[in-house]
């Protein structure tokens, strides 16, 4: 993998950073453009860095940069034409020497950790879907409820934070995962009294069969078990850009359709299911933000000798 980074600077901070990357066997394609930056107005530098040598290039970024230097982009490249394979001995049944770039992993957790109204239109929308697959009995509503909530970007932005000892945006996260699942269970606490009243409850769910609320509202220690796999992948598949593991890991948690459960456990008066689908949500929540954290902080552990070796 390659990326394409992009910084403006001036004066001696462009000859220096100029400098260090063209000392670095990792870079290549490096451009400097004098005075061609308008917004900060500077010198415009360019260059395209191999995976394995970005985190030694951006943390001597960070180092060298100044008040007057502007924010370094960095972009991930498709493909690119003519370019000559690693070593042999670098490969192998696993490759050490591609590490998570961990600005990038960063910047992207934050960029997706942005509670616009959107979050909580969407978060309410899947407690609906969720609600109408347990009247339903319905797997596969379930599922979707699953896929559409937004939830898991709060929660990573919730474990970024506590790993990077950032007060706000844990506070922020917390914030925004209690409002988001507060408006969808009151959305689905209407919706339940809405068809309740209306005579429209499906004829199993009013019997009291309701194999999807049970499994739901009983967590139990393979609820420990999967939120504690999943937690583990979700951070994975950030760190290491696999979006279908992630994808697995918002079909896999019952969070979502707790919330849902919740609402529509206490439209029908049913508090017993309440109160499970309750500790079933904090539950889930409470322990994908913890092994979130621990996971990140171990593999920046892993990876830290593979990165002071690149520098």
């Amino acid at each position: 993998m390659t990326y394409h980074l992009r910084m403006t600077t001036r004066g001696e901070l462009t000859e220096r950073v100029a400098a260090l990357l063209a000392a670095e066997p990792g870079v290549s394609n490096l451009v400097v453009l004098p005075g061609a930056a308008r917004r900060p107005a500077g010198d415009a530098v360019q260059c395209d860095v191999l995976a394995s040598a970005a985190n030694a290039v951006l943390t001597q970024l960070k180092a060298v940069r100044d008040d007057h230097a502007g924010p370094v982009a960095a972009e991930v490249v498709d493909a690119v034409i003519g370019e000559r394979p690693a070593a042999a001995a670098k490969f192998g049944v696993v490759q050490r020497d591609i590490a998570p770039v961990w600005d990038v992993v960063d910047a992207g957790i934050r960029s997706e950790a942005v509670y616009a109204p959107s979050f909580y239109i969407l978060l309410a929308i899947a407690g609906l879907i969720g609600a109408v697959g347990i009247l339903t009995n319905s797997d596969i509503l379930i599922v979707g409820a699953m896929v559409v909530g937004p939830e898991y970007s709060a929660i990573m932005g919730v474990s970024l934070g506590i790993d990077r000892h950032d007060r706000q945006q844990v506070t922020r996260g917390l914030l925004a995962l209690a409002a988001g699942f507060l408006a969808a269970v009151v959305l689905t606490l209407a919706f339940g009294l809405v068809i309740r009243w209306s005579g429209e409850t499906p004829k199993a769910f009013s019997a009291g069969v309701r194999p999807v609320a049970d499994l739901i509202s009983s967590p139990d220690l393979f609820s420990v078990v999967v939120a504690v796999l999943a937690g583990i992948v979700g951070v994975v598949s950030l760190t290491e850009s696999r979006a279908g593991a992630l994808i697995g890991v918002f079909i896999s948690v019952t969070m979502i359709p707790a919330g849902a459960n919740i609402g529509l456990s206490i439209a029908y008066g049913d508090w017993g299911r309440a109160r499970g689908s309750t500790f079933q949500l904090l539950l889930n929540v409470l322990v994908l933000i913890t092994v979130g954290a621990l996971v990140m902080r171990v593999q920046r552990a892993i990876w830290q000798p593979r990165s002071a070796a690149d520098r």
